[in-house]
């Protein structure tokens, strides 16, 4: 079975990786402050849409291009991070992405029009998908392997806490001070996180054999295109579903703007704690955490299309839901680490460019599903698609983890 997932815990090991003998937990922290400042910045348009649009005086649709152009740049540089910076001292590219988000906030913040917007946010979108690509290959070379999810879990819990933090701050801040003095703050946490950087990145040299072949090297070992199958359906059924929250918990639920907001504020901070607890589960079974996120999110959506009267009813799916997908960029993640650990840069090249066009399929998927049968309809198929992948990480490989 050459082309099963290799999921089993025991089954992989880390030959051709270069890991450290103590955990440089200092660096692991910077590669975490590295991605709230990626994500904030990314998240910030959305809370700020409005204001942007009235001083350009375009419509908020041109202003939203500034979230496409970043999805493009990133998707580019997850693909092309690796083999442009061959050779070059890890540290130092790591610290460029910084700088280019620094960069990014300030040409926001002083743009006098949308076409310097559109290219400050170009900017961000290289930092966002070269950092993205780059994050797990150089964890695993701060941590003993054993440690790693632990490591995992500490960097992408920068995603949840500024999914927590950053439209609601940008939105409060950008009403009492301005949107361009937001963009400002931004731009200082970059700075912050390029001093943290510098001085908690130990110097990593360049390693394996990054080149144009080597995406098309990796995608052809054995389990490893059918394995890229699993992130991709499972972030395009997140997607899918959380893309018509709002509908749902509105129009079909009749839930007001308030407790709604405390709903998403309860997911986001559930996000966060799964994020973190996805590391303890990881080190115990990858196979078997794998399978429980899409498992429990797919169950979660069943539950808001069959019953979805009253705030209650949807704050325990909505809990539920976010727990679940808080672990699994972690997860997936420490699959890659474990299938691929010689060429890591290239493999999560792969891994961001096939979660971009997940959330974009998702996203249009269930648009179409929600033009033929309603909200209803978006949560009862991506239920039923998370629960079938579910059922397919757990059978591709016979062995326990």
């Amino acid at each position: 079975m050459s082309q099963d997932l290799k999921l089993a815990d025991d089954s992989i090991d880390y030959a051709g990786a270069d890991h450290a003998e103590k955990p440089a937990w200092g660096a692991v922290t910077s590669l975490a402050l590295g991605v709230f400042s990626l994500v904030t910045a990314e998240f910030l348009p959305a809370s700020l849409l409005t204001p942007m649009a009235a001083t350009f005086r375009v419509s908020e649709a041109l202003v939203g291009q500034a979230v496409t152009v970043t999805a493009a740049g990133a998707l580019v540089a997850a693909l092309l991070a690796a083999v442009a910076t061959r050779g070059i001292d890890r540290r130092l590219v790591l610290m460029g992405f910084s700088v280019l988000l620094i960069a990014s906030n300030l040409l926001v913040a002083l743009a006098p029009d949308l076409t310097v917007l559109l290219l400050a946010r170009l900017l961000l979108g290289i930092a966002l998908g070269g950092f993205w690509s780059m994050a797990t290959a150089v964890a695993m070379r701060l941590v003993p392997p054993a440690m790693l999810p632990r490591a995992l879990s500490m960097i992408f819990s920068g995603v949840s806490v500024a999914t927590i933090a950053a439209a609601p701050l940008g939105a409060w801040l950008g009403h009492l001070y301005g949107w361009r003095t937001v963009f400002l703050l931004a731009m200082s946490i970059g700075v912050v996180t390029l001093l943290f950087q510098a001085a908690t990145l130990p110097a990593l040299a360049s390693t394996g054999t990054a080149r144009l072949r080597t995406l098309a090297d990796v995608l052809a070992r054995p389990g490893i295109a059918i394995g890229m199958l699993g992130p991709v359906l499972v972030f395009g059924g997140h997607f899918g579903l959380f893309t018509f929250i709002r509908p749902l918990l509105e129009d079909a639920a009749g839930i007001g703007i308030d407790t709604m907001s405390l709903i998403l504020l309860g997911f986001g901070i559930a996000n966060f704690a799964g994020t973190l607890l996805a590391g303890l589960l990881l080190e115990r079974s990858l196979r078997l955490t794998l399978t429980l996120m899409p498992l429990a999110i797919g169950a979660a959506g069943l539950a808001l299309a069959g019953y979805h009267a009253g705030a209650l009813a949807c704050t325990v799916p909505m809990i539920v839901w976010g727990l679940a997908f808080g672990g699994v960029p972690v997860g997936w993640s420490t699959w890659l680490a474990r299938a691929v650990p010689d060429e890591a840069e290239s493999a999560g090249g792969l891994l961001v460019a096939a979660v971009q066009l997940a959330i974009a399929a998702g996203a249009a998927a269930g648009g179409a599903v929600f033009g033929l049968a309603g909200v209803t309809g978006v949560f009862t198929t991506g239920g039923v698609l998370l629960l079938l992948t579910a059922a397919a990480i757990f059978i591709r490989n016979p062995r326990t983890g």
